[in-house]
């Protein structure tokens, strides 16, 4: 599992995510403490979790992490809104880009667990096709 370079994404993806909890957003105020972000951010680590455990089913896994990658994506989008209509000239910290990072990571996880996916069918059907020659 952990030899898969989309596993490796994933993890680094996952450990940026649930870094966001622990970081401050702007000044003194963290991601968590308004409450609509730290469920966000939850669902988002539990979508990244449970694509890093299921790599048995690789079609499941693709699949939760373009869900993933999108609900992050919605959360960059919102990030960057806040930050806008916010005014003032707010600090930005470095944990902000952290969910574009984590897109970034998923969408490469994804084109590589497809990748395998590929591999393995077009492997199934070789061996079928030689078993119906023999």
């Amino acid at each position: 599992m952990w030899q898969r370079v989309q596993t490796l994404y994933l993890a680094i993806s996952t450990a940026l995510l649930g870094a966001m909890f622990f970081c401050d957003k702007a000044g003194d105020i963290s991601f968590v403490s308004y409450w609509p972000y730290a469920v966000l951010l939850s669902v988002v680590t539990l979508l990244h979790l449970l694509a890093l455990t299921t790599w048995r089913f690789r079609v499941f896994q693709v699949r939760t992490t373009v869900l993933a990658a999108l609900i992050t994506l919605a959360f960059q989008a919102w990030l960057v809104v806040d930050f806008i209509i916010t005014g003032n000239n707010p600090v930005f910290h470095v944990p902000a880009i952290f969910p574009f990072v984590a897109i970034i990571l998923d969408v490469l996880a994804a084109r590589a667990i497809w990748a395998d996916e590929l591999l393995v069918r077009s492997s199934s059907r070789l061996r079928s096709s030689n078993r119906r020659k023999h």
